[in-house]
């Protein structure tokens, strides 16, 4: 009976061994096996490495195979970049840019970005290539605007700086999308002497549109005035000449008058009343 347990327990302890043999061997091959894999997630682009060089700078989303210990893959975010800072700045007049507040938007050029890589670094972009390029061309082109004029032509300035920063970035792999600038903010004593003149000229505008008007209305009642003379000036020759059509038609035919005479009659013959010299008449178209 002992022997038969002392077998038993050999056997298990065998078994024992076995499995504390095989475990560590099938979790290695496990790992060996997912390490021959790399999943590329979506917005990503896969570069792989074979001992340090690159080999492939193109693997889309999804799995991809590699040699375990040889090869290596780097998965790199090439989604829309947005980079944002405020800088200070000088004017052409010397006035003081104390926050400009701007926001640039861009991406990787996929063709480009094994040699952004092998020369910047990935992580290296914003630091070695956005950040300079971003203020030198800022200031560059506000130093060329009047203070004035930044204010009134805001959109003159993103306008020159976007075409700028696109064609400076494209030399290195770096497609700007869109630039934009969110604030200007002057010194304090700039802006106010720039309201104080906005409300001079609006006060300016608004006399001379007051002048304006009242200059039309001259002009309007000056109109009305030499229209009133015309229209009496052609009623009285109008009437001239139908007098002198009268004295014409009375010279060739003195019976003329006659004629009105009749044309104006009612119908109804006069009545008279008198004493004894003048006896009372009552002419009428019954009698």
């Amino acid at each position: 009976m002992k022997k038969r347990t002392i077998v038993i327990k050999e056997k298990s302890n065998q078994f024992a061994k076995k499995i504390l043999i095989i475990l560590p061997v099938c979790l290695l091959a496990f790992i060996l096996v997912l390490s021959c894999f790399k999943i590329i997630p979506e917005g990503h682009i896969g570069v792989k490495y074979q001992l340090g060089a690159i080999v492939s700078s193109d693997l889309g989303a999804g799995p991809h195979l590699k040699i375990p210990f040889l090869q290596s893959i780097r998965t790199i975010d090439i989604r829309e970049q947005v980079y944002e800072a405020t800088t200070s700045a000088y004017t052409r007049d010397t006035q003081t840019v104390e926050s400009i507040q701007v926001k640039l938007n861009y991406v990787y050029d996929s063709s480009e970005l094994s040699t952004i890589i092998r020369t910047i670094g990935i992580e290296n972009v914003e630091n070695k290539l956005i950040i300079p390029q971003v203020n030198s061309v800022l200031k560059n082109a506000i130093g060329g605007f009047k203070a004035e004029e930044l204010v009134q032509g805001r959109s003159a300035l993103q306008e020159q700086v976007e075409n700028e920063l696109r064609s400076q970035l494209a030399k290195n792999g770096i497609t700007v999308t869109a630039f934009n600038i969110e604030s200007i903010d002057f010194e304090d004593a700039f802006e106010q002497a720039v309201r104080l003149k906005v409300e001079a000229e609006q006060q300016a505008l608004r006399a001379q549109n007051e002048t304006v008007l009242k200059e039309e209305e001259a002009r309007q009642r000056v109109i009305a005035a030499e229209a009133d003379a015309e229209s009496q000036r052609i009623a009285a020759e109008a009437e001239a000449y139908a007098i002198e059509l009268i004295q014409q038609q009375l010279k060739s035919s003195p019976q003329y008058i006659q004629l009105k005479m009749v044309e104006k009659w009612n119908g109804e013959w006069p009545q008279v009343m008198g004493d004894t010299v003048n006896p009372f008449v009552s002419l009428n178209s019954a009698d």
